[in-house]
């Protein structure tokens, strides 16, 4: 690959990234509901739902889609109806009663587990990323004499791409999720407030899901 193709991705790739859009909005949410660790692990499934799609892309989705449309259709249904299953459950824990302001800080439960799989699996049912790897990562792949095998190519931009958005991700995880934290101490109220936007946002977020299904 030519060092000013990798370059050029990587410049591309960092202005793609800190852009506000659906997989940032999702770790801004588990920041409101987990603070700083469930942030960092949302983006890190986040970048593993990138592998995915990387990988699907270097072994044929764009072939698969193209022979079988409807696929993309299902995939935005069950998105959108993932993230309305979020949604409720960060609205129906908003409701539950939490101690005094001035006890230690509790966020609410929620496992780095659980957090990480609905992050992964909330960006692999993001169809504009699959779009997005159809359209604008097949632009760095070159051919003729001494070019990679395409195969390669696509893995090893996608690789570029998870270590670049990456850092960008975490960097807001992190930030979110100490102004969380901080919030949280205020008390109960706060907690609920934090929990309704978090809840908006997925319910959003599969809104705008829904409205890419035709």
């Amino acid at each position: 690959m030519d060092l000013s193709v990798v370059l050029g991705f990587v410049v591309a790739v960092f202005l793609v990234s800190v852009v506000p859009g659906p997989d940032m909005l999702f770790i801004v949410a588990n920041a409101a509901g987990g603070g700083r660790r469930a942030a960092v692990v949302a983006a890190a499934g986040m970048s593993t739902g990138l592998a995915v799609h990387s990988v699907a892309a270097a072994v044929g989705l764009g072939a698969l889609i193209q022979a079988a449309p409807q696929v993309l259709n299902g995939v935005r249904v069950a998105g959108a109806a993932f993230l309305l299953y979020l949604a409720y459950l960060t609205w129906r824990a908003s409701r539950q009663e939490v101690g005094e302001p001035d006890e230690t800080l509790e966020l609410p439960k929620r496992t780095l587990r659980r957090t990480y799989l609905m992050a992964t699996l909330t960006n692999l049912a993001n169809p504009k990323v699959i779009l997005f790897y159809l359209a604008f990562v097949p632009q760095f792949v070159t051919t003729g004499a001494g070019s990679w095998p395409a195969t390669t190519q696509f893995l090893v931009l996608g690789g570029i791409f998870i270590a670049v958005g990456f850092p960008v991700d975490a960097t807001v995880a992190l930030v979110a999720g100490s102004l969380t934290e901080r919030f949280f101490r205020a008390g109960s109220s706060v907690r609920r407030r934090l929990e309704r936007v978090t809840a908006g946002i997925f319910a959003a977020l599969a809104a705008r899901l829904a409205t890419d299904i035709h």
